[in-house]
Protein backbone atom coordinates (compact mmCIF):
# COMPACT_ATOMS: atom_id res chain seq x y z
CA UNK A 1 0.00 0.00 0.00
CA UNK A 2 1.52 3.31 -0.62
CA UNK A 3 2.18 6.12 2.13
CA UNK A 4 0.56 8.43 -0.54
CA UNK A 5 -2.42 7.07 -1.09
CA UNK A 6 -5.79 8.57 0.09
CA UNK A 7 -7.24 5.18 1.83
CA UNK A 8 -4.13 4.92 3.75
CA UNK A 9 -4.32 8.81 4.83
CA UNK A 10 -7.53 7.49 6.21
CA UNK A 11 -6.58 4.54 7.97
CA UNK A 12 -3.45 6.35 9.55
CA UNK A 13 -5.69 9.58 10.74
CA UNK A 14 -8.25 6.65 12.60
CA UNK A 15 -5.57 4.87 14.26
CA UNK A 16 -3.93 8.32 15.19
CA UNK A 17 -7.22 9.21 16.47
CA UNK A 18 -8.05 6.01 18.32
CA UNK A 19 -3.98 6.37 19.85
CA UNK A 20 -4.97 9.71 21.20
CA UNK A 21 -8.29 8.93 22.38
CA UNK A 22 -6.76 6.07 24.55
CA UNK A 23 -3.96 7.98 25.88
CA UNK A 24 -6.62 10.52 26.94
CA UNK A 25 -8.68 7.83 28.56
CA UNK A 26 -5.64 6.79 30.38
CA UNK A 27 -4.89 10.27 31.84
CA UNK A 28 -8.54 10.38 32.90
CA UNK A 29 -7.89 7.75 35.40
CA UNK A 30 -4.44 8.22 35.84
CA UNK A 31 -4.08 11.82 36.71
CA UNK A 32 -4.90 12.55 40.32
CA UNK A 33 -6.70 15.87 39.79
CA UNK A 34 -9.14 14.65 36.52
CA UNK A 35 -9.85 11.40 38.29
CA UNK A 36 -11.56 13.53 41.16
CA UNK A 37 -13.04 16.28 38.77
CA UNK A 38 -14.38 13.88 35.72
CA UNK A 39 -15.25 10.37 37.68
CA UNK A 40 -15.52 11.05 41.73
CA UNK A 41 -17.31 14.58 41.63
CA UNK A 42 -20.31 13.91 39.00
CA UNK A 43 -20.50 10.68 40.96
CA UNK A 44 -21.15 12.18 44.73
CA UNK A 45 -21.63 15.67 44.24
CA UNK A 46 -25.19 15.03 42.87
CA UNK A 47 -25.79 12.79 45.72
CA UNK A 48 -24.93 15.52 48.11
CA UNK A 49 -27.33 18.62 46.54
CA UNK A 50 -30.17 16.08 46.40
CA UNK A 51 -29.37 14.77 49.83
CA UNK A 52 -29.58 18.80 50.99
CA UNK A 53 -32.99 19.52 49.07
CA UNK A 54 -34.19 16.21 49.58
CA UNK A 55 -36.64 17.36 52.27
CA UNK A 56 -38.44 19.68 49.68
CA UNK A 57 -39.98 22.05 52.31
CA UNK A 58 -39.41 23.22 55.61
CA UNK A 59 -40.91 22.38 58.94
CA UNK A 60 -41.28 23.65 62.47
CA UNK A 61 -39.84 27.03 61.56
CA UNK A 62 -39.25 28.88 64.42
CA UNK A 63 -40.98 32.64 64.96
CA UNK A 64 -41.19 34.94 67.72
CA UNK A 65 -44.73 36.52 68.94
CA UNK A 66 -44.85 40.03 70.27
CA UNK A 67 -48.71 40.13 71.92
CA UNK A 68 -50.24 43.61 73.04
CA UNK A 69 -53.37 42.73 72.54
CA UNK A 70 -54.04 39.44 75.32
CA UNK A 71 -56.85 39.10 74.05
CA UNK A 72 -58.67 35.71 72.76
CA UNK A 73 -58.89 36.66 69.11
CA UNK A 74 -54.67 37.17 69.23
CA UNK A 75 -54.45 33.72 70.99
CA UNK A 76 -56.82 31.89 68.82
CA UNK A 77 -54.46 33.06 65.81
CA UNK A 78 -51.10 32.29 67.73
CA UNK A 79 -52.66 28.65 68.30
CA UNK A 80 -53.46 28.15 64.68
CA UNK A 81 -50.52 29.40 63.67
CA UNK A 82 -48.37 26.99 66.55
CA UNK A 83 -50.21 24.04 64.83
CA UNK A 84 -49.36 24.79 61.67
CA UNK A 85 -47.06 22.19 60.17
CA UNK A 86 -44.39 24.62 58.97
CA UNK A 87 -43.98 27.33 62.23
CA UNK A 88 -43.75 26.81 65.46
CA UNK A 89 -43.96 29.47 68.12
CA UNK A 90 -41.10 29.27 69.60
CA UNK A 91 -40.93 32.97 72.27
CA UNK A 92 -43.18 35.29 73.68
CA UNK A 93 -41.80 38.91 73.49
CA UNK A 94 -42.40 42.05 75.40
CA UNK A 95 -41.12 44.05 72.66
CA UNK A 96 -40.40 44.12 69.24
CA UNK A 97 -36.67 45.13 69.98
CA UNK A 98 -36.60 41.34 72.16
CA UNK A 99 -37.71 39.84 69.34
CA UNK A 100 -35.52 41.47 66.81
CA UNK A 101 -32.12 40.26 69.12
CA UNK A 102 -33.49 36.66 68.93
CA UNK A 103 -33.66 37.20 65.36
CA UNK A 104 -30.30 38.83 64.87
CA UNK A 105 -28.66 35.41 66.96
CA UNK A 106 -31.03 33.09 64.63
CA UNK A 107 -32.82 31.19 67.27
CA UNK A 108 -36.17 32.51 65.27
CA UNK A 109 -37.08 33.73 61.61
CA UNK A 110 -39.53 35.39 61.65
CA UNK A 111 -41.72 37.69 64.41
CA UNK A 112 -45.41 38.26 64.51
CA UNK A 113 -46.75 41.57 65.92
CA UNK A 114 -50.44 41.81 67.51
CA UNK A 115 -50.96 46.05 68.12
CA UNK A 116 -53.41 46.64 71.65
CA UNK A 117 -56.34 47.56 69.84
CA UNK A 118 -56.23 44.41 67.23
CA UNK A 119 -59.63 42.57 69.43
CA UNK A 120 -61.57 46.28 69.43
CA UNK A 121 -61.20 46.63 66.11
CA UNK A 122 -62.20 43.16 65.10
CA UNK A 123 -65.60 43.60 67.74
CA UNK A 124 -65.95 46.79 66.02
CA UNK A 125 -66.05 45.79 62.59
CA UNK A 126 -62.79 47.96 61.73
CA UNK A 127 -60.16 46.73 59.58
CA UNK A 128 -56.93 45.76 61.80
CA UNK A 129 -53.26 44.76 60.91
CA UNK A 130 -51.06 41.88 61.96
CA UNK A 131 -47.19 42.50 61.13
CA UNK A 132 -45.20 40.22 60.16
CA UNK A 133 -41.84 40.11 59.98
CA UNK A 134 -39.53 37.92 58.56
CA UNK A 135 -35.51 36.03 58.06
CA UNK A 136 -34.94 37.00 54.30
CA UNK A 137 -31.51 35.22 54.62
CA UNK A 138 -33.57 32.02 53.52
CA UNK A 139 -36.00 32.04 51.11
CA UNK A 140 -37.47 28.54 52.22
CA UNK A 141 -38.42 30.11 56.04
CA UNK A 142 -39.68 33.37 54.54
CA UNK A 143 -42.22 31.48 52.49
CA UNK A 144 -43.58 28.88 55.37
CA UNK A 145 -44.04 31.86 57.46
CA UNK A 146 -45.42 34.07 55.09
CA UNK A 147 -47.85 31.57 53.84
CA UNK A 148 -48.46 30.14 57.08
CA UNK A 149 -49.60 33.60 58.44
CA UNK A 150 -52.00 34.71 55.58
CA UNK A 151 -52.98 31.33 55.44
CA UNK A 152 -54.39 31.86 59.48
CA UNK A 153 -55.55 35.13 58.55
CA UNK A 154 -57.56 34.00 55.63
CA UNK A 155 -59.51 31.45 58.25
CA UNK A 156 -60.37 33.90 60.93
CA UNK A 157 -61.90 36.03 57.94
CA UNK A 158 -63.70 33.20 57.02
CA UNK A 159 -65.38 32.98 60.58
CA UNK A 160 -65.85 36.51 60.72
CA UNK A 161 -68.00 37.04 57.39
CA UNK A 162 -69.76 33.59 58.41
CA UNK A 163 -70.40 35.31 61.49
CA UNK A 164 -72.19 38.64 60.21
CA UNK A 165 -73.57 37.15 57.09
CA UNK A 166 -77.57 36.17 57.21
CA UNK A 167 -77.15 32.82 55.56
CA UNK A 168 -79.10 29.65 56.81
CA UNK A 169 -77.16 26.83 55.45
CA UNK A 170 -73.71 25.42 55.32
CA UNK A 171 -74.09 26.24 51.31
CA UNK A 172 -74.68 29.96 51.68
CA UNK A 173 -71.57 30.19 54.32
CA UNK A 174 -69.64 28.60 51.51
CA UNK A 175 -70.58 31.21 49.62
CA UNK A 176 -70.25 33.92 51.61
CA UNK A 177 -66.58 33.10 52.43
CA UNK A 178 -65.84 32.26 48.41
CA UNK A 179 -67.91 33.61 45.83
CA UNK A 180 -65.53 32.81 43.44
CA UNK A 181 -64.17 29.29 44.46
CA UNK A 182 -60.61 28.17 43.05
CA UNK A 183 -58.89 24.78 43.35
CA UNK A 184 -54.96 24.70 43.46
CA UNK A 185 -53.90 21.70 41.70
CA UNK A 186 -50.03 21.98 41.13
CA UNK A 187 -48.98 20.55 38.15
CA UNK A 188 -45.28 19.40 37.24
CA UNK A 189 -43.57 20.40 40.57
CA UNK A 190 -46.44 18.26 42.31
CA UNK A 191 -44.86 19.34 46.24
CA UNK A 192 -44.02 22.93 45.44
CA UNK A 193 -40.52 22.00 46.82
CA UNK A 194 -37.27 23.62 46.25
CA UNK A 195 -35.48 20.72 45.26
CA UNK A 196 -37.97 19.91 42.15
CA UNK A 197 -37.47 22.95 41.25
CA UNK A 198 -33.49 23.66 41.37
CA UNK A 199 -31.75 20.36 41.16
CA UNK A 200 -32.44 20.00 37.32
CA UNK A 201 -30.47 22.99 36.80
CA UNK A 202 -27.83 22.29 39.78
CA UNK A 203 -27.09 18.60 38.17
CA UNK A 204 -26.85 19.72 33.97
CA UNK A 205 -24.48 22.47 35.51
CA UNK A 206 -22.57 19.91 37.70
CA UNK A 207 -22.34 18.12 33.95
CA UNK A 208 -20.67 21.21 31.99
CA UNK A 209 -18.52 22.43 35.13
CA UNK A 210 -16.32 19.31 36.02
CA UNK A 211 -15.78 18.66 32.32
CA UNK A 212 -14.61 22.01 31.90
CA UNK A 213 -12.30 21.35 35.18
CA UNK A 214 -11.31 18.09 32.99
CA UNK A 215 -10.44 19.33 29.63
CA UNK A 216 -8.88 22.33 31.68
CA UNK A 217 -6.52 20.23 34.00
CA UNK A 218 -5.80 17.67 31.24
CA UNK A 219 -4.10 20.96 29.01
CA UNK A 220 -2.74 22.45 32.09
CA UNK A 221 -0.75 19.01 32.46
CA UNK A 222 0.16 18.88 28.66
CA UNK A 223 1.71 22.24 29.06
CA UNK A 224 3.93 21.36 32.28
CA UNK A 225 5.04 18.05 31.03
CA UNK A 226 6.32 19.89 27.59
CA UNK A 227 9.61 21.44 28.15
CA UNK A 228 8.50 24.26 25.90
CA UNK A 229 5.18 24.74 27.24
CA UNK A 230 3.24 23.44 24.14
CA UNK A 231 0.16 21.99 24.40
CA UNK A 232 0.74 19.61 21.31
CA UNK A 233 3.45 17.38 21.88
CA UNK A 234 5.55 16.99 18.95
CA UNK A 235 4.72 13.34 17.80
CA UNK A 236 3.47 11.80 14.80
CA UNK A 237 0.10 10.66 16.24
CA UNK A 238 -0.80 14.46 16.98
CA UNK A 239 -0.11 15.58 13.59
CA UNK A 240 -3.17 16.54 12.47
CA UNK A 241 -6.42 18.95 13.80
CA UNK A 242 -9.29 16.34 12.99
CA UNK A 243 -7.18 13.41 14.79
CA UNK A 244 -6.33 15.98 17.95
CA UNK A 245 -10.05 17.11 18.21
CA UNK A 246 -11.68 14.30 17.74
CA UNK A 247 -9.86 11.90 19.89
CA UNK A 248 -9.90 14.37 22.52
CA UNK A 249 -13.70 14.74 22.40
CA UNK A 250 -14.51 11.21 21.82
CA UNK A 251 -12.82 10.11 25.05
CA UNK A 252 -14.81 12.66 27.31
CA UNK A 253 -17.70 12.11 25.43
CA UNK A 254 -17.54 8.35 25.93
CA UNK A 255 -17.00 9.14 29.63
CA UNK A 256 -19.45 12.13 30.23
CA UNK A 257 -23.03 10.00 28.27
CA UNK A 258 -22.52 7.28 31.32
CA UNK A 259 -21.71 10.07 33.76
CA UNK A 260 -24.86 12.11 32.02
CA UNK A 261 -27.05 8.86 32.40
CA UNK A 262 -26.21 8.38 36.31
CA UNK A 263 -26.65 12.33 37.07
CA UNK A 264 -29.80 12.89 35.28
CA UNK A 265 -31.46 9.24 35.36
CA UNK A 266 -30.26 7.79 38.44
CA UNK A 267 -29.91 10.56 40.87
CA UNK A 268 -33.05 12.22 41.00
CA UNK A 269 -35.05 8.91 41.39
CA UNK A 270 -33.14 7.50 44.15
CA UNK A 271 -34.16 10.96 45.65
CA UNK A 272 -37.50 10.52 44.59
CA UNK A 273 -37.81 14.02 42.42
CA UNK A 274 -39.72 14.27 40.04
CA UNK A 275 -38.45 13.19 37.08
CA UNK A 276 -40.68 12.90 33.82
CA UNK A 277 -37.73 11.89 31.71
CA UNK A 278 -38.07 9.13 28.47
CA UNK A 279 -34.73 7.54 26.99
CA UNK A 280 -35.35 9.11 23.71
CA UNK A 281 -35.58 12.54 24.68
CA UNK A 282 -32.91 12.67 27.27
CA UNK A 283 -30.58 11.14 24.51
CA UNK A 284 -31.47 13.85 21.91
CA UNK A 285 -30.69 16.22 24.51
CA UNK A 286 -27.27 15.07 26.30
CA UNK A 287 -25.41 14.30 23.09
CA UNK A 288 -25.76 17.62 21.62
CA UNK A 289 -25.04 19.25 25.26
CA UNK A 290 -21.74 17.20 25.65
CA UNK A 291 -20.88 17.87 22.55
CA UNK A 292 -21.16 21.20 22.57
CA UNK A 293 -19.41 21.56 26.20
CA UNK A 294 -16.07 19.47 24.99
CA UNK A 295 -15.68 21.36 21.74
CA UNK A 296 -16.43 24.81 23.83
CA UNK A 297 -14.05 23.13 26.72
CA UNK A 298 -10.94 22.76 24.00
CA UNK A 299 -11.51 26.00 22.84
CA UNK A 300 -10.69 27.69 25.89
CA UNK A 301 -7.90 25.27 27.11
CA UNK A 302 -5.56 27.71 24.99
CA UNK A 303 -5.80 29.79 28.14
CA UNK A 304 -5.27 27.47 30.30
CA UNK A 305 -1.06 27.59 30.85
CA UNK A 306 -0.85 25.73 34.70
CA UNK A 307 -3.24 23.66 36.06
CA UNK A 308 -4.05 25.87 39.22
CA UNK A 309 -5.52 28.20 36.06
CA UNK A 310 -8.61 26.59 35.18
CA UNK A 311 -9.82 26.61 38.82
CA UNK A 312 -9.58 30.32 38.61
CA UNK A 313 -11.43 30.08 34.96
CA UNK A 314 -14.32 27.99 35.67
CA UNK A 315 -15.53 27.67 39.38
CA UNK A 316 -16.50 30.78 40.16
CA UNK A 317 -18.37 30.90 36.83
CA UNK A 318 -21.14 28.50 38.24
CA UNK A 319 -23.27 30.95 40.44
CA UNK A 320 -23.15 33.45 37.87
CA UNK A 321 -24.29 30.90 34.80
CA UNK A 322 -26.58 29.34 37.48
CA UNK A 323 -29.06 32.73 37.85
CA UNK A 324 -28.58 33.02 33.37
CA UNK A 325 -30.35 30.29 33.04
CA UNK A 326 -33.68 31.92 34.81
CA UNK A 327 -33.97 28.88 36.77
CA UNK A 328 -34.10 30.61 40.03
CA UNK A 329 -34.78 34.22 38.51
CA UNK A 330 -37.24 34.82 35.33
CA UNK A 331 -35.64 35.03 32.31
CA UNK A 332 -38.02 37.52 31.31
CA UNK A 333 -36.19 39.69 33.95
CA UNK A 334 -32.72 39.09 33.32
CA UNK A 335 -31.34 42.46 31.22
CA UNK A 336 -30.95 41.89 27.29
CA UNK A 337 -26.86 41.97 27.61
CA UNK A 338 -27.00 39.16 30.14
CA UNK A 339 -29.21 37.28 28.08
CA UNK A 340 -27.41 37.43 24.89
CA UNK A 341 -24.09 36.74 27.43
CA UNK A 342 -25.48 33.25 28.16
CA UNK A 343 -25.88 32.04 24.94
CA UNK A 344 -22.20 31.57 24.59
CA UNK A 345 -22.32 29.14 27.55
CA UNK A 346 -24.24 25.01 26.71
CA UNK A 347 -25.14 25.24 30.25
CA UNK A 348 -27.94 28.34 29.64
CA UNK A 349 -29.69 26.07 27.08
CA UNK A 350 -28.90 22.88 28.44
CA UNK A 351 -30.46 23.73 31.98
CA UNK A 352 -33.74 24.72 29.85
CA UNK A 353 -34.16 22.42 27.70
CA UNK A 354 -33.56 19.67 31.03
CA UNK A 355 -36.04 21.07 32.77
CA UNK A 356 -38.70 21.02 30.18
CA UNK A 357 -38.30 17.30 29.74
CA UNK A 358 -37.08 16.29 33.67
CA UNK A 359 -39.98 18.15 35.21
CA UNK A 360 -42.87 18.91 32.32
CA UNK A 361 -42.62 15.78 30.72
CA UNK A 362 -41.30 17.57 27.24
CA UNK A 363 -40.67 16.33 23.90
CA UNK A 364 -37.86 17.30 22.00
CA UNK A 365 -40.27 19.24 19.42
CA UNK A 366 -41.45 21.30 22.19
CA UNK A 367 -37.59 22.14 23.11
CA UNK A 368 -36.78 22.88 19.71
CA UNK A 369 -35.30 26.06 20.45
CA UNK A 370 -32.94 24.81 22.89
CA UNK A 371 -31.92 21.89 20.84
CA UNK A 372 -31.06 23.76 17.71
CA UNK A 373 -28.89 26.20 19.81
CA UNK A 374 -27.35 23.49 21.10
CA UNK A 375 -25.91 22.29 17.79
CA UNK A 376 -25.52 25.10 16.58
CA UNK A 377 -22.85 25.75 19.46
CA UNK A 378 -21.46 22.47 19.15
CA UNK A 379 -20.65 23.27 15.59
CA UNK A 380 -19.75 26.71 16.00
CA UNK A 381 -17.17 25.32 18.89
CA UNK A 382 -15.86 22.75 16.95
CA UNK A 383 -14.32 24.68 14.38
CA UNK A 384 -13.01 26.88 17.02
CA UNK A 385 -11.36 23.85 18.40
CA UNK A 386 -9.75 23.20 15.35
CA UNK A 387 -8.66 26.94 14.62
CA UNK A 388 -6.83 26.69 18.68
CA UNK A 389 -5.35 23.37 18.10
CA UNK A 390 -3.84 24.57 13.96
CA UNK A 391 -2.63 27.49 16.18
CA UNK A 392 -1.07 25.54 18.57
CA UNK A 393 0.48 22.80 15.93
CA UNK A 394 1.87 25.84 14.13
CA UNK A 395 3.43 27.06 17.65
CA UNK A 396 4.92 23.62 18.27
CA UNK A 397 6.16 23.18 15.00
CA UNK A 398 7.78 26.74 15.11
CA UNK A 399 9.32 26.29 18.73
CA UNK A 400 10.91 23.09 17.57
CA UNK A 401 12.25 24.49 14.56
CA UNK A 402 13.91 27.42 16.75
CA UNK A 403 15.49 25.20 18.96
CA UNK A 404 16.68 23.10 16.36
CA UNK A 405 17.95 25.97 14.37
CA UNK A 406 19.86 27.13 17.96
CA UNK A 407 21.05 23.58 18.49
CA UNK A 408 22.95 23.62 15.07
CA UNK A 409 24.08 26.85 15.47
CA UNK A 410 25.20 26.00 18.44
CA UNK A 411 27.23 22.96 17.38
CA UNK A 412 28.72 24.89 14.76
CA UNK A 413 30.27 27.49 16.67
CA UNK A 414 31.76 24.84 18.94
CA UNK A 415 33.55 22.72 15.86
CA UNK A 416 34.73 26.56 14.88
CA UNK A 417 36.00 27.12 17.83
CA UNK A 418 37.87 23.93 18.26
CA UNK A 419 39.49 24.43 14.73
CA UNK A 420 41.20 27.51 15.83
CA UNK A 421 42.30 26.57 18.61
CA UNK A 422 44.27 23.83 16.75
CA UNK A 423 45.36 26.16 13.91
CA UNK A 424 46.49 29.23 15.84
CA UNK A 425 47.17 28.84 19.01
CA UNK A 426 49.92 25.81 21.09
CA UNK A 427 49.70 24.09 24.30
CA UNK A 428 52.07 25.05 27.02
CA UNK A 429 53.86 21.37 26.67
CA UNK A 430 54.26 22.52 22.68
CA UNK A 431 55.44 25.88 23.62
CA UNK A 432 57.69 24.38 25.83
CA UNK A 433 59.49 21.73 23.47
CA UNK A 434 60.24 24.26 21.48
CA UNK A 435 61.84 26.48 23.42
CA UNK A 436 64.35 23.25 24.64
CA UNK A 437 65.19 22.73 20.96
CA UNK A 438 65.65 26.51 20.08
CA UNK A 439 68.34 26.26 22.99
CA UNK A 440 70.36 23.22 21.38
CA UNK A 441 70.43 24.63 18.31
CA UNK A 442 72.28 28.02 19.55
CA UNK A 443 74.18 25.53 21.63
Amino acid sequence: MKRDSLFFRIKQGIQDTCYIMVEEIRNEFRDEGLLIFCVVVPLFYPLLYSWIYNNEVVRDVPVAVVDLSHSNASREFIRMVDGSPDTKVAYFCASLDEAKELTGKQQVHGTIFFPRDFETKLRRGEQVNVSVYCDMSLMLTYKAIYQTTQAVASEINSGIQISQSTGFTNRDDEITTKPLDFDEVPIFNTTSGYGNAILPGVLVLILQQTLLLGIGLSAGTAREKNRYQNLVPIEKHYNGIFRIVLGKSAAYFALYMVMAAYITLCVPRMFHFVSLVTAQTLIGLMVPFLLAVIFFGLTMSCLVRYRENVMLLVVFTSVPLLFMTGISWPQSNIPWFWEAFSWIFPSTFGVRGFLRISSMGATLPDIKVEYQALWIQALVYFFTACIVYRYQIILSHKRARARLKQMKEGKAATQSHGNGLGQGSTSPYEDKAKGETANKVSE
